[in-house]
């Protein structure tokens, strides 16, 4: 019903892409999540096979590996041969569960494969930013720049014509229209697209020296900011830019959420699964319910930047960055504590952004303001969850740096139960996993702040544990 609720708002559109078969079950899936898991997907691909081909350039792995006998192409080679698998991997299970939710097949089958297309051409166009930067956080910024662009583009041309859409490569996979007349062909752009994206980067591979860029870097100042010679202000220079980009990102979810949100209530009627909505957010309001499920959304959004910047360390550790800077006065317990405060800090300021995105924009369109502050508190309330995450990737980098991908399917855990875990139907034991569903769910909920206090001491004692194992283990 939320979906039907966006048909005729431009805002909804432009956030979750064309109206296309809402009175049906798989039509209002495909509204509700194609957009936002898209991203998911891209942003997965891109930072796999950037970290996978610079990355390891940049650290001087590749080069042991190309010593031996192997071809110039190889490392590229595996990484995009590990990404396409992902991909097809991501497509099955979507497909297949979908079908096991009684959707129709081929629509399933659509839906699924165009997440798989669209995660092939940001593999291919990943690859090629690997050739024309050599550092690793600008091919990442670059190949994330794109995804900006296509989302933009698809929004600007679903709340249009549809003509930008046929520019974009999210618009591409949408055009496939799943569960609405299907469409095949659409997906064969964006797997053209890629097919010549990894040719191009061969080509351009051919034309570089192993470790160097296409395009020198800029020299830097010829003196350093002050700040840098602080673990705090060095790990705030190296994230800055990720919480940026997070910032950015859940403000927007949460401007499209906030605009729609005032169309909820006419679409109500005597629709069980809204009441069933209400009911589980704690609110006689429906209005108040949609929001509490917007905020958790992009709070669980959000939650992945408190995981990659409290693991930023080991990143730094593996491309042997980490051990000079130890090797000054600096201690593990200070250079290790910058990157935290950073994590825990960062993880306010995008839920900040997200509060505010969705109290500006429902503040517009019901003409309260009060709503801004409201709905900043709302959101706010998530913190301590984000900082459950954060503190058990420290734990895990502390004490077991090679299970860090841990933390990482934690997050797709709570991605999973939050998106789907009614639908689903997963018990209360397999919910309870996630911190976010101790969380209370404002505004519609009933506030708490016990819960709060015991995530924000789990948090705490996380993160002292990952403190005393990185204290008592050998860095590298």
């Amino acid at each position: 019903m939320a979906a039907r609720a966006s048909e005729d708002n431009a805002a909804s559109i432009a956030f979750n892409g064309p109206t296309l078969a809402l009175d049906t079950l798989g039509g209002e899936v495909a509204f509700q999540t194609s957009s936002l898991g898209m991203v998911l997907v891209a942003l997965m691909t891109l930072f796999m096979v950037g970290r996978q081909t610079r990355g390891e350039e940049e650290a001087g792995r590749a080069e042991l590996i190309r010593s031996m006998a192997v071809g110039r192409h190889a490392n590229a080679a595996s990484a995009l041969f590990v990404a396409t698998a992902m991909n097809v991997v991501v497509g099955l299970l979507l497909s297949g569960g979908l079908i096991v939710l009684d959707l129709p097949v081929t629509g399933s089958a659509v839906f699924g494969a165009s997440f798989c297309a669209l995660g092939l051409v940001f593999a291919g166009a990943t690859a090629v930013f690997a050739q024309i930067s050599e550092n690793t956080r600008v091919v990442h910024g670059s190949a994330g720049a794109l995804l900006g662009l296509a989302f933009l583009l698809r929004a600007v041309g679903d709340a249009g014509d549809g003509r930008a859409s046929w520019l974009s490569p999210i618009g591409w996979a949408q055009k496939s229209r799943p569960y609405a007349d299907e469409r095949w062909w659409p997906l064969l752009v964006p797997v053209g697209c890629a097919v010549a994206a990894v040719v191009g980067a061969a080509a351009l591979a051919a034309r570089r020296d192993l470790g160097a860029g296409l395009v020198a870097p800029r020299p830097g100042p010829a003196r350093a900011a002050r700040s840098l010679g602080r673990p705090l202000g060095l790990a705030w220079r190296l994230q800055r830019g990720s919480l940026l980009g997070w910032s950015c990102a859940v403000f927007l979810a949460g401007v499209a959420y906030g605009w729609v949100a005032d169309d909820v209530e006419d679409f109500v009627g005597d629709n069980d699964t809204m009441r069933d909505i209400i009911a589980g957010y704690g609110g006689a309001d429906l209005t108040d319910a949609f929001l509490s499920r917007s905020l958790l959304t992009v709070a669980l959004v959000g939650a992945g930047f408190a995981v990659q910047s409290a693991l930023c360390p080991r990143g730094e550790e593996t491309a042997l960055r980490a051990e000079p800077v130890l090797a000054t006065p600096v201690s593990r317990r200070r250079w290790f504590a910058g990157h935290l405060v950073v994590a825990m800090g960062g993880s306010v300021v995008v839920l900040v952004s997200a509060g505010l995105g969705t109290g500006i924009a429902y503040a517009v369109v019901s003409r309260d303001a009060g709503q801004v502050p409201r709905l900043l508190a709302a959101a706010l309330v998530y913190a301590p969850a984000l900082w459950v995450l954060a503190g058990l990737a420290a734990a895990l980098y502390g004490l077991f740096p090679g299970a860090v991908v841990g933390a990482w399917a934690l997050f797709a855990l709570c991605l999973l139960i939050g998106l789907l875990g009614e639908v689903l139907g997963l018990s209360g034991r397999v919910t309870g996993l996630s911190p976010f569903e101790h969380v209370p769910h404002l505004p519609a909920g009933k506030s708490g702040v016990a819960p709060l206090v015991v995530l924000a001491l789990l948090a705490a004692g996380l993160t002292a544990v990952g403190q005393a194992g990185f204290r008592g283990r050998d860095v590298g």
